[in-house]
Formats: C-alpha cells, sequence, structure tokens
C-alpha cells in the first residue's frame, strides 16, 4: 500500500478536516435528532440519485428529513425509486404564481424589518450575475414561499446541494428566517461562475461547507475568505452496501464498453465518437453503448451518422438503477473521457460492480481511480482515449479481474454510504447543538 492509499485508508471514517472543525460529538442512529429540510432545484431528478441515496442514508441515521424542490412534479422519472419520492416532495411552483405572491406577503407580515433586509440581499446580486434581474426576484419570491413553509414545518437547519440557485435560495431563507443552512459543493459549474453566484458569500453566510473531493475543497479555499476555510469539509458521495450484492468479480468476456452520464459538454462524449471511429478503422469489433441523455445528443448523433458507427454505438437514453448495473456488467470496462467534472458517481459504480474505468486526470477523479483500477489519460486526447479503449479491449481477463477486485476495494473504502453519512450527521448534530 503507497503512501496515498494509506492517507485515503486513514481518512475511510473522518473524511471532514479534523483539524480545522470543531470536535463533534458522537451520534445514535438510534434517536431523532430534529428536522432537517434538502432544498433543491428539481426533485426527484435522473441524474441526481445520490441526492435521493444521501437523504435516506441521513433518514438511517435518525433524522427527519423535509424534501423541498422548486420544480419537478410533473418530471419523466425511470426509476421506481425516483418515483416514490414525488409525493413526499413539497414543490414550490406547483401552486403557481399566486401562491408565490402570497407566500411573499407572508413573509412581509410576518418579519417586515427582515423582509426588506433580504430584498436588498437578493437585488445585489444583480451587480456581478450574469441573470438578469427577474431570476433574482424570482428567488426571492421563492425564498419567501420556502421561508414560510419551513417554519410551518418546524425545520431547524436547511441543506442544499451545488452553490447555484439553491445555495442562492437558502441564503435568502436564512436571511428571512434565521434558520442556518449548510450547502455540498460538486463543481465544476460553481468554479466556473464563482464570482457571478457569489459563492463566497455564499460560503461565508453558511453554517457550514461540504467539499466532495480533496480537489473540490481547494477550489473552495480559493474562493472563500481565510476565516471561513475551518467551515470547509471533505466528506465524499457514496454508494449504498446493497448497491451490489457480495460475491466474485467476474469480467465481461464481450467486447464491449459502456458510458453512463448527462450527454453534455463537460462529459466529452463528443470524443467517444472520434475514438470508436479510430478503432473501427483498425478493423476491430466491439460496441459501446452510452447510457443517458441531454442537450449533446442530436450532435453525439450526427457524429454517429458520420463516422457510420451505428452498428458499434448504442444511446439508451436514461435508464433505471437495474438498467444501468445490468449495462456495466455487460461490459468490459466503464469509460469516461470528461473534460470537467466534480467526482463522478458513474464511476463509483462500474468499480463497486468490479469493472475497471477509463477515465481522465480531472478534478477529483484521481483521487479515486488508479492505475490499477483503470486507465487514466489526459482530458481532450482523443489519441490518450483511443490508446486507453485498445489498451482495454486486448486486456487479458485475468488482468481485468485484478483491475476490477481493486476497484471494488477502492469503492468501499473510499465511498461507503451510511459512513459519509456518519461525518455528514456529525456535523449537522454540531451545528444544531450550538444553536440550542
Amino acid at each position: 500500500m503507497d503512501i496515498h492509499d494509506r492517507m485515503l485508508k486513514d481518512l475511510q471514517f473522518r473524511t471532514f478536516d479534523r483539524k480545522t472543525a470543531p470536535a463533534l460529538p458522537r451520534v445514535c442512529p438510534a434517536r431523532k435528532r430534529g428536522r432537517l429540510a434538502y432544498l433543491t432545484s428539481q426533485y426527484p431528478k435522473v441524474s441526481h440519485t445520490f441526492i435521493r441515496r444521501e437523504i435516506q442514508a441521513m433518514e438511517r441515521q435518525g433524522w427527519d428529513i423535509v424534501r423541498l424542490a422548486v420544480r419537478g412534479w410533473d418530471a419523466e422519472l425511470v426509476d421506481p425509486e425516483d418515483k416514490a419520492e414525488l409525493p413526499r416532495t413539497i414543490f414550490a411552483l406547483k401552486g403557481g404564481a399566486g401562491s408565490l405572491l402570497l407566500g411573499v406577503m407572508q413573509a412581509l407580515k410576518r418579519q417586515p424589518i427582515r423582509f426588506f433586509a433580504t430584498l436588498r440581499l437578493a437585488l445585489l446580486a444583480i451587480r456581478c450575475s450574469d441573470k438578469p434581474m427577474a431570476w433574482h426576484v424570482a428567488y426571492f419570491a421563492e425564498a419567501c414561499w420556502f421561508a414560510n413553509t419551513l417554519t410551518n414545518q418546524n425545520v431547524s437547519h436547511l441543506h442544499v446541494h451545488f452553490g447555484s440557485n439553491p445555495a442562492e435560495v437558502a441564503m435568502l431563507i436564512s436571511a428571512l428566517t434565521g434558520i442556518s443552512y449548510s450547502i455540498t459543493i460538486h463543481g465544476p459549474e460553481e468554479f466556473d461562475r464563482a464570482r457571478a453566484i457569489r459563492l463566497r458569500e455564499k460560503v461565508g453566510r453558511a453554517a457550514f461547507v461540504v467539499a466532495i473531493s480533496f480537489y473540490c475543497r481547494s477550489q473552495l479555499l480559493r474562493n472563500a475568505d481565510m476565516e471561513d476555510w475551518p467551515k470547509i469539509s471533505v466528506i465524499r458521495c457514496g454508494l449504498p452496501r446493497d448497491y451490489v450484492e457480495a460475491g466474485p468479480v467476474i469480467p465481461s468476456a464481450q467486447a464491449r464498453l459502456v458510458c453512463i452520464g448527462r450527454l453534455c459538454e463537460q462529459k466529452g462524449q463528443l470524443l467517444l465518437a472520434q475514438a470508436a471511429a479510430a478503432l473501427a478503422a483498425e478493423g476491430r469489433e466491439f460496441k459501446l453503448v452510452i447510457v443517458g441523455d441531454g442537450d449533446d445528443r442530436p450532435v453525439i448523433e450526427q457524429q454517429i451518422a458520420k463516422y457510420s458507427l451505428g452498428n458499434i454505438i448504442e444511446i439508451t437514453g436514461w435508464a433505471h438503477e437495474a438498467r444501468v448495473r445490468s449495462e456495466i456488467l455487460a461490459a468490459r470496462a466503464l469509460v469516461l473521457p470528461s473534460l470537467a467534472e466534480g467526482l463522478p458517481i458513474a464511476l463509483m459504480e462500474a468499480m463497486r460492480l468490479g469493472r475497471p474505468v477509463l477515465t481522465t486526470y480531472v478534478a477529483g477523479i484521481p483521487e479515486l481511480v488508479t492505475p490499477e483500477t483503470g486507465w487514466l489519460f489526459p482530458a481532450g486526447s482523443t489519441d490518450d482515449l483511443v490508446n486507453a479503449m485498445r489498451a482495454c479491449l486486448d486486456s487479458t481477463p485475468e488482468h481485468l479481474l485484478a483491475m476490477g477486485m481493486r476497484a471494488r476495494e477502492r469503492v468501499q473504502l473510499l465511498h461507503d454510504l451510511d459512513a459519509q453519512a456518519r461525518s455528514l450527521s456529525a456535523l449537522f448534530e454540531a451545528i444544531l447543538e450550538g444553536t440550542e
């Protein structure tokens, strides 16, 4: 075990920064700790399974969780667990503009001084924002509506994922009500638009901030005042222990690769068509299955047609968890040529199922993927992507087995969902004990 592995193993159950964070109490999963709310722009959402898993893990820790979302009640869902979340979620826009206006009037009546101070806070965002004033007025109206809901639901603390719109609304809710909030930051969008979304101010006003990797924390340190650094902790996204039953890793005998993720410029799927065309020109027979959907799908389909890859590349669209697992197991490896990232859940899922991964040296990915668990290559390099795909297709079953076993062990070590939930629960507990 090298020094990097020893460091990560030592951090398995203490991924937040204990040197700078306050002492945290031991927690007892058997007792209720108070009422938390999770707020997202849309929930449930196909590409945000990790949020649903985290909420469920926090409930196993004994927390009572209120689900809040701006929209999503009419979204098309493919997973039964996501569908089950719909009736448990409170949606701000479901009642229309009239409901939002009523929320604004109620917030004004309840706390007029706070109301106008928060309105000023919302409008100040226009100075640096890349969105028009109407958006920030809308965020303020949503915050008023949610503020009334949180008060009625007796919520003690509010948590959001992503430092963009949800964090803006959470900051305004906190200003209206005094209820504390926290943020999980993923990247890369938050860092691309750090000034426009007022990331520094959101970090400063938050009770604590979670980074999903050490790379993410490093970027937060660049976009936060030094006095706020101690509140930034590393807590990783995780997979539930029942994601796959324990058993032997059996490599796939098929010359088949799978790519899973939103079809967008960040994930780099456009490079896959070029790489597949290069391999096909060598006379290789293989299959590449792309699971997902998104804005780049038409362009990717054009590339498939351009290179006559219809018999090689298949795009399935969004799939439920069972289908995703089956596609991973049917492939010898997962390929994800990301150009920008946080830390993809798809990599964790493939590695947990005993499959090596082919991916890029981007953001937090090298904290998870090593040469023993897959092929790492420079982002944006089609030649290196082709070489990695070729090496994987040429690998022996014995080599794939060794890599798959190592990959499974690494995800178990670093991304156990309940272990990460215990760390997050301790942060919630510390904040709420300090407000009693």
